[in-house]
């Protein structure tokens, strides 16, 4: 009989113990830190109706070609989620009613048939939290705080880079972009960091943007962006309000000494079209991961067009990207342990059960060796596995009617009353 040969759909991975040891605590730790600012949690479907995720108020273009679809038996058009943004502005459409400001975090997989790259896969973990029904930037800044609060308790050194795209739309406005062609132009905007200016200009090219708007773009990207954002505002309403709103959004973050942490980069333009006002991403300060380990904005335009009356919602969100965290984690040995107490029998097997049931009744974290492991092999597994504490159960220590614990990291051992008998 031939023998089978199996792998792991490419883009998609298997997370062994260790590693989803470290994955499990950041989530607990970002799920922590959302429940600290009053954030409810919601679930939605991953399989959506194609016509959902494909409304011109998701994602766009680009991320609409790394969609998952498929069909069912009822040859119905479904798609993989592909954030966890689109079904949250769906709940909402659906459920007017819900009180307002409505804040809520999510924590689920998402699909995407894009480019593979360290921390994103094609299966991927995203971690978000949105409010509606705050117009003011106060909500942008709560969310701000949340996630240096949550960075900070993971021991991770952030930089969150904001902007707002009222400014990109309306210096392209001010230099007559054709319409049809902003988004594709804002995206290209988007990579002058990684790839540089003169490739920003051959992609321009390449996009047919005529050429006196093309050397203002190119001018704009090498110059001080601020000032012309500034020499424009009085002739471009976008620019007006995006201003107004950057200044907002800052008076919040001078005033929770938080500038430091949260930069202006008014080249920031985030892919995805669905944003309307503030974005903002989130970088290792280190830069040991080039990419964002985390995102969000404002999109005000998704929860009225999926209800169809075209309202301004006020709604913004962020992301923390669960995969990309998890490989910033790696090497850092105090979020891998999961065991409190390990028990080793000798020879004192339902004794030893007896004891990890009440130990575990007493909320620690038990493990008892099942396997017959002779007490050196044992020991050396409690190490690998970096147990804090080791018990030893034989048969003197059930005569004695007590446990012998070991300090794996101080060294020192001592007995503990117990009723073995």
């Amino acid at each position: 009989m031939k023998k089978m040969s199996y792998q792991n759909v490419k883009g998609t991975q298997d997370f062994m113990p260790e590693e989803q040891n470290t994955r499990r605590k950041i989530q607990q730790v970002l799920e922590q830190t959302f429940t600290e600012y009053g954030c409810k949690p919601l679930e939605t479907p991953i399989l959506n109706y194609t016509s959902l995720m494909a409304s011109k108020y998701a994602g766009g273009a680009e991320i609409l070609n790394e969609m998952y679809r498929l069909t069912d038996r009822g040859e119905r058009d479904l798609a993989l989620r592909y954030d966890l943004t689109i079904p949250f502005a769906k709940v909402i459409a659906l459920n007017p009613t819900v009180g307002f400001p409505f804040k809520r975090y999510e924590i689920g997989k998402v699909f995407r048939d894009g480019p593979i790259k360290k921390g994103r896969l094609r299966e991927f973990t995203q971690c978000d939290v949105d409010i509606v029904g705050v117009k003011s930037q106060m909500a942008e800044a709560e969310l701000m705080m949340m996630a240096i609060d949550a960075f900070k308790k993971l021991n991770l050194d952030v930089v969150i880079q904001y902007n707002n795209r009222k400014l990109l739309i309306g210096m392209l406005e001010v230099f007559k972009v054709p319409e049809d062609l902003m988004n594709k132009v804002i995206l290209t905007i988007d990579k002058v960091e990684k790839v540089g200016v003169e490739a920003i200009r051959s992609e321009l090219l390449d996009l047919a943007v005529p050429s006196s708007s093309l050397e203002q773009v190119m001018t704009f990207l090498q110059s001080d962006s601020r000032e012309f954002f500034e020499q424009y505002a009085k002739q471009n309403e976008h620019i007006r309000q995006g201003l107004s709103e950057i200044e907002e959004l800052q008076t919040y973050l001078e005033y929770l000494d938080m500038t430091d942490q949260c930069q202006f980069n008014p080249l920031l333009a985030r892919g995805l079209e669905i944003y309307t006002g503030t974005i903002y991403e989130m970088f290792l300060k280190d830069g040991s991961i080039q990419s964002s380990i985390g995102s969000g904005g404002r999109y005000e335009n998704a929860i009225g067009g999926l209800v169809g009356s075209g309202e301004n919602i006020a709604t913004v969100g962020i992301s923390f990207g669960l995969d990309v965290i998890a490989v910033a984690m790696q090497g850092r040995d105090e979020m891998l342990s999961e065991i409190d107490y390990y028990i080793i029998p000798l020879q004192t097997q339902k004794e030893s059960l007896k004891l990890a049931r009440y130990l575990r009744q007493q909320g620690y974290r038990v493990e008892c060796e099942l396997g017959g492991k002779k007490l050196s092999k044992a020991m050396e597994r409690a190490n690998k596995q970096k147990v804090r504490y080791v018990v030893v159960v034989g048969q003197d220590e059930v005569e004695r009617n007590e446990y012998r614990v070991k300090d794996m990291v101080t060294g020192e051992e001592g007995g503990v009353g117990f009723g073995f008998n």
